[in-house]
């Protein structure tokens, strides 16, 4: 799925990027989780807060970084200058290295062309640093996000129960696949209020891309309703961090060592 610019052939490095086919599905609290499990697997992680239009990965983690990707793509600083540590940075277990985003800004929303192409080249050279770098797209399916999907060697669409999600979640894959017909993004299905309401979901979005797309999708994992997720976002902290004992906690765990085994939902 990567663009021809990035490497092909690595074992480091994978990149992982985070979708949504709209936003207020937990796509960005989902991502640090993944982050924060990988890291707790012994794997050295680079979030990268790819939103190019409403970033929010460091409010929700409570960083002030020194620069972002805005200052990345102004020529002002490089892209590693632009890494700062969460909970003690990549090389401490739990810990993992952040790219932000600018903060409630759209002046990148629309970016395209030569500045697009070196964000996507830098994120894919970065990432042979790390044993994987995890992308948080933005909602939707613009030019911006689909080219980012691009770079990525797995892509998981993040979707609820919902109709809208649904709906929009198909209108993402439909357009990931114009570009690469080989893409086969695997599918989360978050915030579930029990496990028969999830894979309902799950059931209607495969018959929908089986039915139009000729695509059938992958259940990647299941990840719980659970007041614990609430409260760590309000409290800028990873849900992991702040009880990694809950629902929630433990099914990002979970959905981390399947991606990391390549193997199906159970």
């Amino acid at each position: 799925m990567k663009l021809a610019s990035a490497p092909q052939d690595r074992s480091a490095g994978r990149i992982l990027a985070i979708a949504s086919g709209k936003g207020g599905v937990g796509k960005t609290a989902s991502a640090i989780g993944m982050a924060h499990a990988f890291s707790q697997m012994g794997e050295r992680v680079l979030l990268v807060d790819g939103d190019l239009g409403m970033a929010n990965i460091d409010v929700q983690l409570g960083l002030q970084p020194a620069a972002d990707i805005t200052s990345v793509l102004n020529g002002k600083v490089s892209l590693t200058d632009a890494v700062g540590p969460a909970f003690g940075g990549s090389r401490k277990r739990g810990g993992f290295d952040v790219i932000s985003g600018r903060s409630g800004s759209g002046a990148l929303a629309n970016l395209a062309g030569p500045g697009l192409t070196k964000l996507a080249s830098g994120v894919a050279a970065l990432a042979l640093s790390y044993d994987r770098a995890i992308l948080d797209l933005a909602a939707g399916a613009d030019r911006a996000t689909v080219r980012l999907a691009l770079t990525a060697d797995d892509v998981v669409i993040v979707i609820n129960d919902e109709p809208t999600s649904l709906t929009d979640a198909y209108a993402f894959v439909k357009t990931l696949r114009l570009h690469d017909d080989g893409a086969a993004p695997l599918v989360v299905v978050n915030n579930a209020p029990d496990m028969i309401t999830a894979r309902e979901a799950f059931g209607a979005f495969k018959k929908t891309c089986e039915a139009f797309l000729s695509f059938t999708p992958t259940l990647a994992g299941i990840v719980r309703r659970d007041v614990n997720v609430p409260a760590a976002i309000r409290n800028q902290t990873c849900v992991s961090v702040r009880a990694p004992a809950c629902d929630a906690a433990k099914d990002l765990q979970a959905l981390a060592g399947s991606l990391a085994r390549g193997k199906e939902a159970a």
